[in-house]
């Protein structure tokens, strides 16, 4: 049995979703049990089967991070130096989620899973922490970084700016940051290829992959993309919504962003000889599917 933790969150909840498509048995925790308490997390498992752990929880809020650090640095760190003992008492592997995050934004070409680690904020700083404290605890392991991630379920990128480009006479939106965006359904589906190659006993070395989907963009043609296919299909009604372009010091937030977060997908799609999709065709596929869930764009 494949345990999910987070499995409420917009990951974890496509996770959940994809391993029903493909008739994978699963259970799921979420703030039921509380991964900051490792003896919590050892009573779940007690009694159970379990094969294999996804730990899809996280502390996300990137700005918040920047006032609420002990907290971050408690899930970020501390909850998964917990979740990667218990795997290894479990002898079982684990799948981590990471960021582009760990990186500082000065590369000019796309990262490599050995390029530099050297985080810029808070929340970079304490997923970093996170991969090395995995590290220490078990050696079964497999850190998955990912980017601009979007998904049918809970709030994100692509529904926030279908709705403001409805509601408005225009948005303005950073354009000197460059990275992929990303569909959880790509990620999910990686994350299934993973535990089925284990399961068939197919040899998949551990350690770190980037997984997101390829090319890559600005913020501001993302939501351009996102305005021409949404015009196309019908759920942007506000054809003359004006997408201007702005810098990151006009957009100035708590939390620095890397100005380049582009990740090199050639390690895992060699490993499991997959081809991960352009990411203008899963923005396609995500607006097209019947799970889009239109109240989160409705004004």
């Amino acid at each position: 049995m494949i345990w999910i933790i987070g499995c409420n969150g917009m990951l974890g909840t496509q996770v959940c979703r994809t391993l029903e498509e493909k008739n994978l048995s699963y259970t799921g925790t979420d703030s039921n049990v509380s991964i900051l308490d490792y003896s919590a997390l050892e009573n779940f498992s007690s009694g159970k089967d379990i094969s294999f752990i996804v730990n899809c929880a996280a502390y996300t809020a990137v700005d918040k991070a920047e006032s609420d650090a002990d907290f971050a640095r408690a899930l970020n760190c501390d909850g998964v130096r917990n979740i990667a003992r218990l795997a290894k008492k479990l002898s079982v592997p684990l799948i981590h989620i990471s960021t582009d995050y760990v990186f500082d934004g000065t590369a000019s070409s796309p990262l490599a899973e050995d390029s530099p680690i050297k985080p810029i904020g808070v929340y970079g700083e304490t997923k970093a922490a996170g991969e090395k404290a995995l590290q220490e605890e078990t050696d079964d392991f497999y850190i998955l970084r990912t980017a601009w991630l979007y998904g049918f379920y809970g709030k994100n990128f692509v529904y926030t700016m279908i709705r403001a480009m409805n509601a408005r006479e225009g948005v303005k939106v950073v354009a000197d940051q460059r990275g992929t965006p990303t569909n959880c359904e790509t990620l999910s589906s990686v994350i299934a290829k993973i535990i089925q190659k284990r399961d068939s006993d197919e040899k998949l070395p551990n350690g770190i992959y980037h997984v997101t989907d390829e090319g890559e963009t600005t913020w501001f043609d993302f939501t351009k993309e996102i305005f021409a296919q949404g015009l196309e299909r019908g759920i942007i009604t506000n054809k003359n919504c004006v997408i201007n372009p702005c810098t990151t010091a006009e957009y100035p937030t708590p939390a620095k962003r890397p100005a380049y977060s582009v990740l090199s997908k050639a390690k895992i799609q060699k490993t499991l000889g997959i081809t991960l999709p352009e990411w203008q065709e899963s923005l396609k596929s995500f607006i097209d599917s019947a799970h889009f869930d239109k109240t989160r764009i409705e004004l």
